[in-house]
C-alpha cells in the first residue's frame, strides 16, 4: 500500500516537472516569415500576404524571424515609420535601420538566401524589401510587428553596454512611435536549426546557455518536490 502511494506521488512529481520544462523551453521562438511561401513580393508569389501571416502572432524579445528568400530580394529592418512608408533604405539613418541582406541585380543566377533576424527592441518594428526603387516593397513585400518584452533578451543577445532592452521614444516617427538603435552584439549567432514549415505555427527554439540556466532553476524545484515526497513518506 505504501509503495502504491509512493508511486502515485512520484508520478505527479514527474508530471509537474514536465509541465514546468515545457513552459520554459517554449519561451523563445523562431518564426519563418511567410511560412512555406517565404519572403517575396506579390509579382513573384501572388498569394503571399504578410499582414495575414502576422495576425494572431505574439512576438517577444529574443525571438527570431527567419527570412527564406533569394539573392534578388533584400531584408531591411527599421524602427523608423517614415523609412518604412517610403520603402526606401537609401536615406535611412544608421541608428534606426539595418539592411540584413541586399539584392544583387548583377548576378547571372538566382540562388536561395536565408537570413535570421533577432528581435532586440520592444515596440513597433518594420520590415521591407528596399531594392529596385521600392518596387518589391510596394508590391506587398513588407510588414510591421509589435515586439513585447516577454521574458527579456537571453544573455547571448544582450549588449554589455545596455542596461535595458526597452528603447526610448524617438522624435522620428509617423503615426506610431519608433525605437532607435538596433544593436547586434559581438556574441550574436544565428539559430542553427532553421527549417521551413507549411504550418503557420512557429517552431520552438532555445539556446544552450538559456537551457542550462532553465535546467538549473528546474532542478531546484525537483529537489524541493523530492524532499516533500520522501518527507511525507
Amino acid at each position: 500500500m505504501e509503495q502504491t502511494i509512493f508511486n502515485n506521488r512520484l508520478s505527479w512529481l514527474l508530471v509537474l516537472i514536465l509541465i514546468s520544462f515545457s513552459k520554459s523551453v517554449d519561451a523563445y521562438k523562431n518564426y519563418t516569415v511567410g511560412d512555406s511561401l517565404g519572403w517575396f513580393d506579390n509579382l513573384e508569389k501572388p498569394h503571399v500576404n504578410y499582414d495575414k501571416w502576422v495576425a494572431n502572432k505574439k512576438f517577444s524579445l529574443g525571438d527570431f524571424l527567419i527570412f527564406n528568400t533569394d539573392n534578388n530580394h533584400s531584408v531591411t529592418q527599421t524602427y523608423n515609420f517614415t523609412t518604412y512608408k517610403s520603402c526606401d533604405y537609401n536615406n535611412a539613418l544608421d541608428n534606426d535601420t539595418t539592411q540584413w541582406v541586399s539584392a544583387d541585380p548583377s548576378s547571372t543566377s538566382i540562388f536561395p538566401v536565408t537570413v535570421a533576424v533577432p528581435l532586440l527592441k520592444v515596440g513597433p518594428t518594420y520590415f521591407f524589401s528596399s531594392d529596385y526603387d521600392g518596387e518589391q516593397c510596394e508590391n506587398g513585400q513588407h510588414f510591421k510587428i509589435n515586439v513585447t518584452y516577454g521574458q527579456g533578451l537571453p544573455r547571448a543577445l544582450k549588449d554589455p553596454s545596455d542596461d535595458d532592452s526597452i528603447a526610448p521614444n524617438s522624435p522620428i516617427s509617423g503615426d506610431e512611435e519608433s525605437a532607435p538603435d538596433t544593436i547586434v552584439p559581438a556574441s550574436f549567432d544565428h539559430p542553427r536549426d532553421v527549417s521551413t514549415d507549411d504550418s503557420p505555427e512557429p517552431s520552438n527554439s532555445i539556446s544552450l546557455s538559456i537551457f542550462s540556466k532553465v535546467l538549473g532553476i528546474q532542478l531546484n524545484w525537483v529537489f524541493v518536490m523530492l524532499a516533500l515526497v520522501f518527507g511525507i513518506c
